[in-house]
């Protein structure tokens, strides 16, 4: 008997993601009404905005019709139109819960959301039964499934007409028992610009899980045209883009215009439309370059872009693509220092070789270790942090270039006096004013990445370590 009047509700399972949802229903004389799924109402109580795209009813003549248990790469919206079910659902995602068992009725007045890789089955408790779900995903034969049988020993589930007594399909007869069940992996992480200075970082945080890809501008180009088809995007739950074009002296001539525009903007843009049409949480890393450095404190994320190169604008750009990304974190670093050539590199061969450089004293910021940015994104990932921009920079007290590279000398065992200070104006003037413009002030206020829980390495401990190993 369907239960009039309830107050839309949510009750939590033993089951990670999978939720119960009480739905009022309104009867009279006539029969009954029900909002059966409400985006609004119902993702204001938790539920995920899954982005159904079929819906589809499964009708059942005889009480005891069994069906299941299955496990998906999609999520799904259970309900009931008419009749009554009992429904069992087992977790055969990777991890702890792996084997889980939760069981309860529906009729009209419940709903459940499966999530991915829980295995979904029922029983239906009276005749004409009709069986409704959304799901988030149209069904493909490359898709992975995986099966366990309705009379697992270790489930143990109680159903409530023996299953000798039922209709059951010789296929789900078949399905094997709990230790013999391959479990659904989790949805893929794939790093893009893999070989770079951060793609390398994320390598080594990330290691060689077989749900992690990486892959550089060789194994996808994000200006083909066959994009959207070059994976089955539906099984990736997060691409991090560490890709993207960063010489930015070059970006200022012709040539060099056209390819930062290309890999920055046009790129990036692929990436948002391919996460945004298959629920993908997109990563993107930004830079202060955004900012123009006139400011007098720390760039906080709510401040407004104003980018002086062309470098710059791009990365503006890109920042502004992927913030229309329903799942997204942009994260905003400076003087990014890692495995490869780099400033600090380049003083450490300076000061070895004897010569004595000229480095600028008019430009601050904080360094920047490719570890502590890759150690950020999995700590934004990881902890579920809220989407949006955050800022990602080393601690300590902001330096000026010249100030960096005193510390390198010092560091490398060779004196530090050799280091000339010199004005932004004078380094420009003698490479005859082909360097592009770059913000004075590059300092970014780290205080929401830290309310989140994140703090980068000191940036004198980061350097040391990184000179000395």
């Amino acid at each position: 008997m369907t239960e009039y009047g309830k107050q839309l509700g949510v009750t939590e399972t033993n089951i990670p993601g999978l939720v119960v949802f009480d739905l009022p229903v309104h009867g009279d004389a006539r029969g009954w009404f029900k909002e059966n799924w409400q985006r609004e109402k119902m993702t204001a109580l938790g539920l995920p905005d899954f982005g159904p795209v079929q819906n589809n009813i499964s009708f059942n003549d005889a009480v005891g019709t069994t069906r299941g248990i299955h496990a998906e790469p999609w999520d799904k919206w259970v309900s009931v139109a008419t009749g009554r079910i009992f429904g069992a659902w087992v977790d055969l995602r990777e991890g702890p819960t792996f084997g889980a068992v939760f069981t309860t009725e529906l009729d009209p007045s419940k709903a459940i959301f499966v999530p991915r890789g829980v295995g979904n089955s029922y029983q239906t408790l009276e005749p004409d039964t009709a069986y409704t779900y959304l799901v988030n995903d149209h069904w493909s034969p490359d898709a992975a499934y995986s099966f366990l049988n309705l009379a697992d020993e270790t489930a143990a589930i109680e159903w409530p007409v023996p299953l000798a007594d039922v209709e059951i399909s010789p296929k789900d007869l078949a399905h094997p028992r709990l230790a013999d069940v391959t479990p659904i992996p989790p949805r893929k992480i794939l790093v893009l610009g893999a070989n770079g200075q951060l793609g390398r970082a994320l390598r080594a945080e990330y290691g060689d899980a077989p749900h992690i890809e990486y892959a550089d501008r060789a194994s996808i180009d994000l200006a083909t045209n066959d994009l959207a088809t070059a994976r089955r995007w539906r099984d990736y739950g997060t691409i991090i883009n560490a890709a993207a074009y960063t010489k930015v002296d070059l970006a200022e001539t012709p040539e060099g215009r056209r390819e930062a525009w290309a890999a920055n903007v046009t790129g990036v843009a692929a990436l948002a439309r391919l996460a945004t049409e298959n629920g993908i949480t997109l990563v993107h890393v930004s830079s202060d370059y955004v900012f123009d450095g006139t400011l007098d404190r720390p760039y906080t994320e709510d401040d407004p872009v104003c980018p002086l190169g062309v470098y710059g604008q791009t990365k503006a750009a890109g920042d502004a693509i992927v913030s229309t990304v329903p799942g997204h974190y942009i994260v905003r670093t400076s003087w990014v220092i890692g495995e490869g050539n780099n400033f600090v590199r380049t003083m450490a061969s300076l000061a070895e070789r004897g010569i004595d450089p000229k480095v600028v004293d008019d430009q601050v910021g904080r360094l920047t270790f490719t570890e502590d940015i890759a150690r950020g994104i999995r700590h934004l990932l990881g902890g579920r942090a809220d989407y949006g921009i955050y800022n990602l920079a080393g601690s300590g007290d902001p330096r000026s270039w010249a100030d960096i590279a005193r510390e390198v000398f010092h560091l490398a065992g060779h004196d530090s006096g050799r280091v000339t200070p010199v004005t932004s104006e004078a380094y420009n003037a003698a490479t005859d004013g082909t360097a592009a413009p770059r913000p004075r002030n590059s300092v970014l206020n780290v205080s929401k990445l830290e309310s989140a829980g994140f703090s980068a390495v000191d940036v004198e401990t980061g350097l040391s370590r990184y000179l000395h190993g």
